[in-house]
């Protein structure tokens, strides 16, 4: 029988504002668990922009997604909320007698929330993935639609399926692991790779050493003996080619976001994304918050800083509905004990 969590606060996702209104809340003595689709934290500036430098974040001139991520998630580490990575929110239903509202994800986790935030910025980022028969199987210990953990491809024959910066990424990590695989070939289905300059050039310099091996062609198909991959069949412009002996393959066909269960959860959209009350970011349904790129009102600027806003006003508003006789006065982190407490600072 799954065990249900009781918080305070539950946020569905893991980026920059998901990150951020965690850190609110924490402020507010207010405890928090945080579910994502992905992996990792980050969100949509981690997944798309981990190496890219963003230049509008307050007091950093020039900071990557992976960067940023990093340092919200030291400013969060006081408040050591549980998060639930590679897990997606699949239902959400009225707490019942007890209030607040009960959630339940792909995984089976479940949990009982006074309030929920909804911080999923323009849906789930999903990797585009490799339809071919009986790939369900070997998907986490063959075939890999994420990026694999260091190690775990270790002396093994490698196959990379895409064309672009996120493929060569995925190459990167994979010749910087202490372990490396014993060959690694990129497979795209046009002669030319789409990535930044250097990024082209580095790619490059591996083909030219040997280190990666590149080929025009598609995956059509897997060829599995005894319950495990041997090999890929695969077609070229001219035609069908040889099978190629693998170990694993690799998908890096970019990422693609959806709205996913969130559209059966009785919420109002339009066009994909949800009203909200710019005073405290509170949805149709109450108790129920929502930030970032998925919300939708006069003035929305779909920008990281904006998004900052939009969780402080949530994390307050929920502060005054779940201690509504809680003071009112507005305490500073540069001279309240209190704060600095929660801070351990």
């Amino acid at each position: 029988m799954t065990t249900e969590a009781v918080t305070d606060a539950l946020v569905i996702g893991a980026g920059p504002a998901g990150l951020f209104l965690a850190f609110e809340l924490g402020l507010l003595g207010i405890s928090c668990h945080i579910v994502d689709a992905q992996e990792h934290p980050g969100g949509q500036a981690a997944t798309l922009y981990g190496d890219k430098p963003i230049y509008d974040i307050p007091a950093l001139p020039r900071v990557t997604g992976q960067e940023l991520t990093e340092r919200l998630l030291e400013q969060l580490r006081p408040f050591a909320p549980a998060m639930h990575l590679g897990e997606e929110i699949t239902t959400l239903a009225a707490g019942g007698d007890d209030g607040g509202w009960r959630l339940t994800t792909s995984r089976g986790s479940a949990f009982h929330a006074s309030c929920v935030f909804i911080a999923a910025g323009v849906g789930a980022f999903a990797p585009r993935r490799l339809k071919l028969e009986g790939i369900e199987a070997l998907e986490g210990s063959q075939v890999f639609h994420w990026r694999p953990t260091a190690g775990a491809l270790s002396g093994q024959r490698v196959l990379v399926v895409g064309g672009d910066e996120l493929a060569l990424d995925r190459i990167d990590s994979l010749l910087a692991d202490a372990s490396p695989p014993a060959s690694i070939t990129l497979m795209h289905r046009r002669a030319v790779v789409q990535a930044p300059a250097e990024t082209l050039a580095r790619f490059e310099a591996q083909c030219a050493q040997g280190r990666v091996r590149f080929e025009v062609g598609q995956v059509s198909g897997l060829q599995i003996e005894n319950g495990r991959l041997s090999a890929v069949d695969r077609s070229g412009p001219d035609g069908d080619l040889p099978p190629l002996a693998v170990d694993a393959v690799v998908v890096a066909q970019g990422m693609s976001p959806r709205l996913g269960p969130l559209a059966d959860w009785g919420l109002v959209l339009e066009r994909k994304q949800l009203p909200v009350d710019p005073a405290n970011f509170g949805t149709a349904l109450p108790g129920v918050f929502a930030v970032g790129d998925i919300v939708q009102y006069p003035g929305k600027k779909k920008l990281i800083l904006s998004a900052f806003h939009e969780a402080t006003l949530a994390a307050f508003a929920a502060a005054d509905l779940l201690d509504p006789a809680r003071s009112q006065v507005l305490q500073y982190t540069s001279s309240s004990s209190l704060l600095q407490g929660r801070l351990q600072v």
